[in-house]
């Protein structure tokens, strides 16, 4: 198999050596079923032996908890056999910190044990002990004197992903109720709510006094929240509003003769949301008074945010319909209020992506806004309202690691730092309030993950790019100097097995200037004189960005591309993490999904790459890409000829409120309509796959099954594949293997192996999921 997989690297390198052959000499590839057969077969394969081949591509670094002087970690040797490094964090000095046969060798065990039975390794490099965990009990080792002790039961351990997304804890969802306990902080006073109103009780005297008459049962004061120096109580009257049921039959549940019917509150676009009348309670005064401002009729109870004198407090809104951001200030002796910031767009604010840090010792507030252009960071002055722009330029901040108020600097992610790189790589940097000493602590050309040291004195920095394999640097925080490469990954079994790697690719989009970023997967089998089918996996979702970015050895794509195909995968216009002009393009305009960009892209592919065949073009996609894959089929017939279209929010009226919203706007206008799968089933033309599950929470399993109740009204065919008992999927391992038979059916045009037949498919069985 080796042999056979190298040979078809060379052959597929030597594509790029036959300059006499043009488009007309390239053949389409029509496989036989014999052909067919056997690339399943090694398809299969491959899918087993790929796994697990690259060493060291994400090391979990631990430090020194006394001083950061040394951290250590596991480096994998060979597959799931493990050494542990010790780093000396001055110089930068690598040594091995014991010998991993030794300690093995001591464990009391009448079974042979391997470095990775063992875990939680804790190193004392002080008093030269060695502490880890082995079936779930805990041992101490002296390398000097090869002794092991056993200590007790293991200590339970959190897993801890090492390069997870790096987020500052005041930051918090605007979808989440905010509220604190009924009791002040300095436990003077007591808050209560009966039959819909306030009481609050004098802990220290015991007296207590009505503050609300007018709350009911129905229309209630609530969510609660103190101020911290106990002087004043932030009170709401709610009048709540319950949200519809969406409901689904559980069509196979074990032990049972009849289906299950379930429901579960979901709102949709244009439903209404429970509103928040705002009151300030001074229960030292007896006084209650209304905040001057609209009552909240979007998101919950906002999170408050109070001035160093307690006197004031700032909140956040987020107008329904998403053009309108305001940060609010309330003086809470008077109710008064003014918007210390107050934002309006012609498109849309991205509310997820907001970032707000609060300063009240020096009045100010860190935000961030797109208003020029780029999502960027202000200093915002609250006493005078005046913003001053910190970060700049045509590239974007894409999250706050943490704000240092001492030296007032703050630590960053951003993208688009450099024009000759790909403008998706994540960054890592640091920042002056006034927008001096910009430094980026991770310059190296790829997508960077970092994690700090406790004392953020250093950093590891994990990078690669999606087809250069990781690597793992300590470096110092103050200087961004790089004290040592901790390790390169090995890719040498991946590279002897002989699969085609990912490739990045890039061409203009709809205005021919714009830059449209993407990957292509190959067959490691490719006929130099071939023209190979196109399928794209898609997702259009405006909520980011889809292109893997990282290093991927193997995935999904591949899987599909060795049957005979080549698979790409683009960020289209209206997709995130570019320019505002670059994102605009999805508002109101689900539908377009970037097609123009996808479309002009897969072209250019196929002008570089003569074994493209554009003329058989397929796509797929889950979620809002099963409503992608779908829309293709019905918006560009002329180019795409055949889709799977997993779990697909295909109307957007029916799916989630917050979601559609967010992009097609508030209220609900025709656009909806327009652009619904479901309206324009009776235009496909195609080959079509439905899979939906039927116990699907996410987006309701009505909005396929209407689907198919158009398609059958317009008399279409198409294929429906329901998964009992499935949740939001693409039909899990079942569902991919029958999505490679569709491509194969409709694209390849030949049939695809029996499943039923035992001696016409010898392959491992895909029935589970």
């Amino acid at each position: 198999m080796k042999s056979k997989l190298s040979k078809a690297i060379v052959a597929a390198t030597l594509l790029t050596s036959i300059p006499t052959l043009t488009n007309a000499q390239y053949q389409p590839y029509y496989p036989t079923y014999q052909q067919i057969v056997k690339r399943y077969q090694d398809n299969y394969l491959l899918d087993s032996i790929t796994k697990n081949k690259v060493l060291n591509s994400n090391i979990n670094v631990h430090w020194n908890p006394n001083d950061n002087s040394y951290c250590w970690y596991a480096k994998e040797i060979q597959p799931q056999i493990f050494e542990y490094i010790i780093v000396d964090t001055k110089n930068g000095k690598k040594i091995k910190a014991f010998d991993m046969d030794k300690l093995l060798h001591s464990i009391p065990s009448d079974t042979i044990i391997t470095s990775k039975d063992i875990s939680q390794v804790f190193i004392n490099k002080k008093d030269d002990n060695i502490l880890f965990v082995w079936n779930k009990q805990q041992y101490s080792y002296l390398p000097n004197f090869n002794k092991i002790t056993l200590l007790g039961k293991a200590p339970l351990e959190k897993p801890v992903n090492p390069y997870g997304k790096t987020d500052f804890k005041d930051r918090w969802s605007r979808w989440g109720s905010f509220a604190t306990d009924t009791i002040s902080p300095d436990k003077k006073w007591s808050a209560t709510i009966r039959n819909g109103n306030i009481f609050i009780l004098n802990n220290l005297t015991k007296t207590e006094k009505q503050y609300t008459t007018n709350g009911t049962d129905a229309n209630f004061y609530g969510s609660l929240a103190w101020s911290p120096d106990s002087k004043t109580l932030i009170t709401y009257h709610v009048r709540p509003v319950i949200d519809s049921n969406v409901y689904f039959v559980l069509s196979s549940v074990p032990g049972t003769t009849r289906g299950v019917l379930k429901s579960n509150p979901y709102k949709q676009p244009g439903d209404p949301f429970t509103t928040y009348e705002m009151f300030v309670i001074k229960p030292q005064e007896e006084k209650i008074t209304k905040v001057k401002t609209d009552i909240i009729d979007f998101f919950d109870a906002p999170e408050i945010h109070w001035e160093k004198d307690n006197q004031y407090f700032s909140y956040e809104r987020v107008d329904r319909g998403h053009q309108r951001f305001r940060i609010v200030g309330v003086n809470t002796n008077s109710g008064d209020t003014t918007n210390i910031v107050d934002e309006k767009t012609k498109t849309f604010i991205y509310e997820n992506r907001l970032i707000s840090y609060y300063l009240p010792e020096s009045k100010e507030i860190i935000r961030s806004s797109e208003k020029d252009g780029w999502q960027h960071l202000y200093l915002v002055n609250t006493a005078t309202k005046k913003e001053q722009l910190i970060t700049k330029g045509n590239w974007i901040v894409r999250d706050v690691d943490s704000v240092d108020t001492q030296k007032r600097e703050i630590w960053f992610s951003a993208s688009g730092l450099y024009p000759t790189e790909d403008p998706y790589n994540i960054h890592f940097c640091r920042i002056k309030f006034d927008g001096t000493g910009l430094l980026d602590l991770t310059p190296e050309n790829g997508n960077h993950k970092v994690r700090f040291s406790p004392d953020k004195k250093y950093l590891i920095d994990r990078y690669s790019r999606v087809n250069v394999a990781p690597i793992s640097k300590l470096k110092s925080v103050i200087t961004g100097k790089n004290f040592t490469t901790l390790e390169i990954a090995d890719t040498s079994a991946l590279v002897t097995i002989g699969t085609s790697l990912i490739e990045p690719f890039v061409a203009k989009g709809r205005d021919g200037k714009t830059d449209i970023y993407g990957v292509i997967c190959k067959p490691s089998h490719m006929d130099p004189n071939t023209k190979y089918p196109v399928i794209e996996n898609i997702y259009a979702g405006p909520q980011d960005a889809f292109v893997p970015k990282d290093y991927l050895p193997y995935s999904e794509m591949q899987s599909i591309a060795e049957l005979g195909f080549i698979v790409v995968q683009i960020d289209g216009m209206g997709t995130a993490n570019r320019s505002k002009t670059f994102h605009d393009v999805c508002w109101h305009n689900i539908q377009d999904a970037g097609f123009p960009d996808r479309i002009l892209w897969i072209k250019a592919l196929a002008e570089k790459y003569p074994f493209v065949d554009t003329a058989r073009v397929g796509l797929y996609g889950t979620s809002a890409g099963g409503q992608d894959a779908m829309g293709g089929l019905l918006s560009h017939p002329e180019f795409y000829k055949a889709a799977v279209a997993a779990c697909g929010c295909h109307d957007n009226r029916i799916d989630k409120q917050w979601w559609n919203e967010q992009w097609m706007g508030y209220p609900v206008g025709p656009w909806y309509a327009e652009q619904s799968n479901v309206t324009n089933a009776h235009k496909l033309k195609g080959a079509l796959m439905l899979i939906v599950g039927d116990a699907d929470e996410n987006v309701p399993p009505e909005t396929t099954y209407r689907v198919a109740d158009a398609l059958i009204h317009a008399g279409k065919s198409f294929d429906f594949l329901p998964i009992p008992g499935s949740n939001h999927t693409d039909g899990g391992p079942y569902g991919r293997a029958r999505k490679k038979d569709f491509f194969v059916k409709n694209l390849l045009k030949v049939t695809p192996p029996d499943r039923n037949d035992n001696d016409d498919f010898p392959l491992p069985k895909t029935g589970i999921r």
